[in-house]
Parts: C-alpha cells; sequence; structure tokens
C-alpha cells in the first residue's frame, strides 16, 4: 500500500496554490479547467502523474493563468 501521508504535503500545495491564484473559482471550476489544461497543453492523462508531478503542473498552470491575466 502507499504511504498516505505523501498526500498531506500535496493537499496543503494545493490549498495554497488555489487561494492564492484562483481564490474566486469552486474547487470544480478550477479542477475541470485545469484538467482541460493537461490533456490540452501537455498531452498527458492524468490518471498516472504521482503527486509531486501533478503539483508542479498545478503550479506551472497557475503562473499561466496569471501570466496571461497580466497581459
Amino acid at each position: 500500500m502507499r504511504n498516505p501521508d505523501r498526500l498531506n504535503n500535496f493537499y496543503d500545495d494545493f490549498r495554497r496554490i488555489h487561494k492564492k491564484y484562483f481564490p474566486d473559482q469552486r474547487f470544480g471550476q478550477l479542477i475541470s479547467n485545469f484538467f482541460g489544461w493537461i490533456y490540452a497543453e501537455k498531452k498527458v492523462d492524468i490518471w498516472f502523474p504521482e503527486e509531486p508531478t501533478m503539483i508542479d503542473y498545478f503550479r506551472e498552470y497557475a503562473e499561466e493563468c496569471r501570466r496571461k491575466a497580466e497581459e
């Protein structure tokens, strides 16, 4: 069995990013947009990345959204 403690850092990081970059979005809204971005931009099936990789993608997505909002 995989260590469930691995999720603590992931959820803490996810929460921080959500609050900083997407405070007005509901969870479903955010995750749907994020998954669409992963499929379209990264060509990644969300089933396979481990948590550290997924949070890296989420950080990249957040930064890309921030840059676009500033344009």
